[in-house]
């Protein structure tokens, strides 16, 4: 009888984890490694400084995707426009323009940000503060910009499709957190409202946020330079990420859950990141797997090549920063950091609701670095909706007492996000515009330039990612399998 268990207990595992329809149904793509260009192929067409070619254009998707993968991830635009609309309640364009709108579209330079105080009005504080030649510590200024109209930003019709298939199925209890199992894919509160506004706007970046960068189901090769409070480089990195979302599946079959599998545990999404350079951390793994049970720690797993081992990081560790740069664990891609009340919980609140002029997101990839002042070039700034919640944190423990979090309300991407440390001092800020691809519905980090700060440090990351949908298996995103694009 109990050999007869065992024998159970494995072949059930067997089924579980190796006969699994998500790795199956992936062969109707085609493989990654397939299309995905190579570092020295990206340095062709956009390199990290003084090159203002519009890479979106010269270099899009249409032209290195396999045509039958370009046709599944591309979707009707007035379809797109109208469901969207439709969910969220308003198009962007509709509700800005209010603060001072003598403030039309052009373009401007520092001076006259200088000589007109109603742009401090508009900016957020933090980007105010860049506006003018480099000065003090951190690079990242700029001394001119254009303001473009306002745009109508959409997901891709499957997103929003599942999105309004689930709408009221989530829940949140009495304390203003998820229930478990009441969300089953899709942004889970397009229109937030009520007591628990503040905590459905963060769900709506830690569920919602799988949907950028092709429903996470993606390659992400990234170059990151460090700079010191001299400006002067002390980093210098390049990075692999390979990606694939199990739970609230929409952009890429299959639907809903990845596998037996994820449904089981719970997965929600499983991140490898491969660390290429600098040389004393080539060869490093960092997989990440988060679950959507929030009394269950995100499993973080590290591989060091000194060590020939890995090593599983505790709970704590997410607060360390990662491998030179300016961000720890729960700021990666800005906000990563779980929703629990047992396990640093947050105080949550809405403080403002208005729009903000802020970094557009492009629709070109022109943007760049000067190679000499380290200024950004070619910016574009939007006025956009926004809402700005405060998350007050009840453990003194945390590296961080309060984070002000400033959210588009159309499209729901965290723009941007400053942290506090236990003096109420500005700790790390993360400023991330990204590209925008008006037929496909999709957001993406494609070779516009990213900035995490530390304000006490005095340091200053700039991330230049590309990133391209690839529909991988299990195995491709193994701690132990797969290899960047070389």
């Amino acid at each position: 009888m109990k050999l007869r268990i065992v024998f159970m207990s494995v072949l059930a595992v067997f089924v579980l984890v190796v006969l699994t329809p998500g790795v199956q149904a992936q062969t109707k793509y085609p493989r990654p490694e397939t299309y995905i260009p190579t570092w020295s192929e990206l340095e062709k067409h956009k390199k990290f400084f003084d090159d203002p070619r519009p890479v979106l254009k010269e270099f899009g998707i249409k032209r290195f995707f396999p045509k039958e993968l370009y046709d599944k991830l591309t979707f009707d635009q007035e379809k797109m426009k109208a469901l969207w609309a439709e969910l969220v309640g308003f198009k962007a364009p509709d509700v800005v323009g209010k603060i001072h709108p003598e403030i039309k579209p052009g373009k401007y330079t520092y001076k006259d940000v200088q000589a007109n105080p109603a742009f401090k009005d508009l900016f957020i504080p933090d980007l105010y503060k860049r506006i003018g030649p480099p000065a003090g510590n951190h690079v990242g200024n700029f001394t001119e910009f254009e303001i473009i109209p306002t745009r109508q930003y959409y997901y891709s019709l499957p997103i929003a499709e599942m999105t309004k298939n689930n709408t009221n199925k989530s829940k949140l209890d009495a304390k203003g957190y998820l229930v478990e199992h009441s969300w089953e894919g899709g942004f889970p509160f397009p229109k937030p409202a009520g007591q628990f506004k503040a905590q459905q706007v963060m769900y709506n970046i830690d569920l919602g946020g799988i949907y950028v960068n092709y429903n996470q189901n993606c390659y992400m090769i990234t170059r990151l330079l460090g700079y010191n409070g001299s400006r002067k480089v002390d980093f210098d990195g390049k990075i692999g990420v390979k990606r694939i979302t199990l739970a609230g599946r929409a952009l890429m079959e299959p639907s809903g859950f990845f596998d037996a599998r994820a449904k089981q545990l719970g997965e929600l999404d499983v991140t490898n990141i491969f660390f290429e350079a600098p040389r004393d951390q080539a060869g490093q793994v960092v997989q990440q797997t988060r679950y959507l049970d929030p009394e269950k720690p995100t499993q973080n797993l590290v591989y060091i090549p000194a060590f020939r081992r890995v090593r599983k990081m505790s709970g704590t560790d997410t607060q360390d920063a990662i491998g030179g740069q300016d961000v720890i664990y729960d700021d990666n891609g800005g906000w990563s950091q779980k929703q629990t009340p047992n396990r640093y919980p947050y105080k949550y609140e809405v403080l403002e609701e208005r729009e903000f002029l802020t970094i557009a997101n492009t629709t070109d990839g022109s943007e760049t670095v000067d190679g000499k002042t380290f200024n950004l070039k070619g910016v574009r700034l939007e006025r956009r909706p926004m809402y700005v919640i405060k998350l007050t944190q009840l453990d003194k423990n945390y590296v961080y007492s309060y984070r002000l979090v400033y959210i588009d309300k159309e499209n729901f991407l965290n723009l941007h996000i400053a942290n506090y440390d236990q003096k109420g001092r500005l700790y790390r800020t993360w400023t991330s515009p990204v590209a925008w691809l008006p037929e496909a519905g999709q957001f993406l980090w494609w070779a516009i330039p990213n900035l995490a700060m530390d304000h006490v440090d005095k340091h200053t990351t700039v991330e230049v990612p590309w990133v391209f949908p690839a529909a991988y298996t299990r195995d491709d995103v193994r701690i132990s399998g797969g290899q960047t694009q070389k």
